[in-house]
């Protein structure tokens, strides 16, 4: 879970995890996976794999400009990035084939195969996220082990190998999870993680059944007690969860059309995919930046990410939630405080 959220405490809770690699450097990657190690259970290590998405300069200078009022509010100024960066790929690679892990994800690009061939060497399973059966079927050429299968719900950023063509209408048309899952499973031979919507055991008996030998969550966490979710972060979820309904005796049934992608949540907490924070369409609650920037904000990642960066950790720091990217899946209703342990229970209950 990326921004803080996964902590060692929450990967031993839930009885394994991957460690979110993206914007560290290798020596911060090193002392997570050894945090992770010590926490003494399973997991992995998630990678940004190359190429960005590089954003025209004079595209980067006019949404620079246009966000200096959204800067001034906490005393700040924009600041042009550097050229985009390949977030420490090559270091990363080289750590983890000298110091391997038990398992190691790629997003947002496919590694070559001789790189997941050094990978497997070392004893590490790669797994690969992909969107659409075409990029799995890219993915098993590639020679990776397993497939991480994310469906448009997902909170965070979409995985999709081509953001540019993940517009409002490709959202729309896009299929739930186990329609996803049994489309995937038709098109390769891999085995297959479910990923994106799961907030309910309903969820994950239906990923089950349509071929997923597992599941991910990611947004049910993020109000437990071990997760590192900052504290702007969950009072924006925790407004969003108090203003949404509940159904009496039955708090992990789904409420109606709750994991169509870009459903609404009540009380005006909807999910926008956006790229306004990130050059990168990524799950959020919707806040007054979305509502502002999204319309305009250019693809180009991760310029965009390094752009916004300084002013989305102020806004943390203040608990100003209509600055800050605050990820979340459609199903982020059924967020729930207390231990992670009891929300895999209820997870798993119908299993």
């Amino acid at each position: 879970m990326a921004g803080g959220a996964g902590t060692p405490a929450l990967l031993a809770a839930c009885g394994g995890g991957f460690v979110a690699a993206g914007y560290l450097t290798p020596d911060d990657l090193a002392a997570r996976i050894a945090a992770a190690r010590a926490a003494g259970t399973w997991f992995g290590v998630n990678l940004f794999a190359p190429p960005p998405v590089p954003c025209p300069a004079g595209e980067l200078r006019r949404y620079a400009e246009q966000l200096r009022a959204e800067f001034a509010a906490h005393d700040l100024t924009p600041a042009l990035p550097p050229p985009p960066d390949d977030d420490h790929w090559a270091a990363k690679l080289d750590l983890l084939v000298a110091d391997p892990v038990p398992a190691v994800s790629c997003t947002f690009g496919i590694p070559a195969p001789s790189t997941v061939a050094a990978l497997r060497r070392a004893g590490s399973l790669v797994l690969q996220t992909v969107t659409t059966p075409a990029e799995a079927v890219a993915a098993e050429e590639a020679g990776v082990d397993a497939l991480i299968v994310q469906a448009a719900a997902a909170g965070g950023h979409s995985a999709t190998l081509t953001p540019a063509a993940l517009t409002p209408g490709a959202l729309a048309a896009a299929p739930p999870l186990p329609a996803l899952v049994a489309a995937v499973r038709a098109a390769v031979d891999l085995p297959v993680v479910a990923a994106g919507g799961i907030e309910t055991s309903a969820d994950v008996a239906a990923a089950l059944r349509a071929g997923a030998l597992a599941t991910m969550v990611g947004t049910a966490l993020l109000l437990t007690d071990e997760a590192g979710t900052s504290a702007a972060h969950r009072a924006a979820l925790s407004a969003a969860t108090a203003a949404s309904p509940t159904i009496p005796g039955a708090p992990d049934a789904p409420l109606p059309g709750a994991f169509a992608p870009g459903a609404s949540s009540p009380g005006g907490h909807d999910t926008v995919v956006t790229r306004a924070f990130t050059g990168r369409p990524a799950r959020a609650l919707r806040n007054g930046f979305t509502d502002r920037h999204d319309a305009t904000a250019p693809l180009g990642y991760p310029q965009i990410h390094h752009l916004t960066a300084p002013l989305r950790r102020a806004a943390a720091a203040a608990g100003d939630t209509d600055r800050v990217h605050l990820w979340a899946g459609t199903g982020h209703r059924h967020a729930r405080t207390g231990p992670a342990a009891a929300v895999i229970a209820t997870l798993t209950a119908s299993l």
